[in-house]
């Protein structure tokens, strides 16, 4: 049953993948509830992550059962076993997970993705350090910076910020509370042959902290897409994105120039934005364009186009 699906999927969305020039993509989430995965294929490796679950085998059971899966995947793709990594992820509210590190392998590989590059690691974190879920997303940024000023915050690994700089942002600006994120960022833009010291500013900070004291009127373009919910011990107070975005907004607004744009997204699955209380001039809700052909109808992000 199994590897049906895996090859009914697969040959569906490499096809696309193809067409589209798509190196890196997503070709089965869940599909079968006995086999609970996101199987996502990077350039020339595969990442296999089972969602944590009850499935009430004991260690070694559940190990030679994951051997089994993996020797299936090998077979479908016709790839070698040891290009595929599997690791057992916790389904987490939004991405506050991304922080947790359980491994110390760093198995790092360089994918392409919209003719620019980027660094994964496919051993050591929940995530591989590129969400592909904001391809579209990232290439409407680039579309739109040239020129710019531009924050990015929440940045993550910094994909977002290289692809402002490759649209010929004026500066970027990119802030996390995550010194190995950052350094992340830094690498990536440094890979890329972008980075300019005068340019592209890395900032450590937290983000809910870092924006009350954000100058008005500064910033052509900001990029946000914070967690669903944040208590990390390095913060003051907790965050919630359906409680808290309009305070966010807010601030954000007052930091950008008049004409200014925020791509806004989260992935908190009952989001809704409180559009009364949001004093900007154009809100647009542009889920639908951002999510790519891997991900229709199984994404569960919002993300709006803000315009001051």
């Amino acid at each position: 049953m199994f590897e049906n699906r895996l090859r009914k999927m697969h040959k569906h969305y490499s096809k696309l993948a193809r067409k589209q020039e798509v190196a890196c993509y997503r070709f089965y989430d869940h599909d079968l509830p006995e086999f609970p995965f996101a199987i996502e294929i990077y350039d020339t490796v595969v990442h296999a992550a089972e969602y944590k679950r009850r499935h009430g085998m004991e260690d070694e059971e559940h190990e030679v059962w994951l051997q089994a899966c993996r020797e299936l995947i090998s077979k479908v793709l016709e790839m070698p076993q040891d290009l595929i990594f599997m690791k057992v992820r916790q389904r987490k509210a939004g991405r506050q997970g991304q922080y947790e590190k359980f491994d110390e392998k760093k198995i790092e590989r360089i994918v392409p993705e919209g003719g620019l590059h980027f660094i994964i690691n496919l051993t050591d974190y929940l995530d591989t350090g590129l969400f592909l879920d904001h391809r579209i997303t990232r290439g409407m940024v680039r579309e739109e910076a040239k020129d710019k000023e531009v924050l990015n915050l929440f940045c993550y690994t910094g994909s977002f910020s290289v692809y402002a700089a490759h649209g010929g942002a004026k500066q970027v600006t990119s802030v996390d509370l995550s010194k190995t994120y950052l350094n992340w960022a830094k690498r990536n833009m440094q890979y890329n042959k972008l980075y300019k010291d005068s340019q592209h500013e890395f900032v450590h900070a937290d983000v809910m902290e870092y924006i009350n004291d954000l100058p008005a009127e500064t910033y052509d373009l900001i990029i946000c897409d914070p967690p669903t919910f944040s208590n990390s011990k390095r913060m003051e107070d907790n965050f919630e994105v359906q409680r808290d975005h309009v305070v966010l907004l807010k601030k954000l607004l007052k930091s950008c120039k008049i004409g200014g744009k925020i791509f806004f997204s989260n992935n908190y699955r009952d989001f809704v934005l409180d559009k009364e209380h949001i004093p900007a001039f154009k809100i647009k809700d542009i889920t639908g364009p951002t999510t790519p052909f891997d991900f229709q109808g199984r994404l569960h992000r919002s993300c709006f186009l803000i315009e001051k």
